[in-house]
């Protein structure tokens, strides 16, 4: 049985919404797409490597698959470790409306997500990678089917565009398991699901 294990980008303030170049998503008006390119290091490309050597299947969400599908299947170099896995491995895209998948390898799910999510990660090999997707991240974070997500943390502030973590998100509490801060400062973190969160106070008892 597999594990899912999330990767996120976000800002300091919390947006994720194109990282990668200026017209993967100007939903809502937003132009400051490509905001992680400055930061991409050799320790921030190490890192990614690392994350896709462990990878049985990918789970995404519609917009991420569609950015992916443009580009990954034109690396076609078998030594790339990432392009290698994207086009060899199962690829499995959230939506309801796509019907006729080109990229080799996808199969679209639909019906009933925790149910055919939940098999998904019975019967992958490895991790099932979930990439940007912050929508879908969401909602299997919310349904409980997350188990380690990572997120990295770029030092920029936007202002605007898509937050990761909206109003309304089911409060949950993560056990850090590991991190480190890359030579251009992006701090990469190892988050488990640990269930609910706890609560308490750092009010003094009363002396009476």
């Amino acid at each position: 049985m597999g594990k899912l294990v999330s990767t996120v980008f976000v800002t300091l303030d919390g947006v994720h919404q194109a990282p990668g170049g200026p017209q993967e998503d100007t939903r809502d008006g937003f132009a400051q797409g490509g905001w992680s390119f400055p930061y991409g290091d050799d320790d921030f490309g190490g890192f990614v490597d690392e994350v896709f050597a462990g990878a049985g299947a990918f789970l995404l969400g519609r917009r991420t698959y569609d950015i992916f599908a443009s580009f990954w299947p034109k690396v076609t170099d078998p030594a790339d470790p990432v392009a290698s896995k994207l086009n060899t491995l199962p690829k499995y895209v959230v939506s309801s409306t796509l019907q006729a998948p080109e990229w080799s390898g996808t199969t679209v799910v639909g019906g009933d997500l925790a149910e055919e999510i939940a098999a998904l990660k019975e019967r992958t090999d490895g991790d099932l990678q979930t990439h940007g997707s912050g929508v879908l991240v969401r909602t299997l974070l919310d349904l409980r089917l997350v188990d380690t997500l990572h997120l990295l943390t770029f030092p920029v502030v936007l202002g605007a565009g898509r937050r990761l973590f909206t109003e309304g998100t089911v409060p949950t509490r993560f056990r850090h398991r590991g991190g480190r801060v890359t030579g251009s400062g992006v701090s990469i973190q190892t988050y488990d699901v640990a269930g609910s969160p706890e609560y308490g106070s750092f009010e003094l008892p009363d002396q009476a």
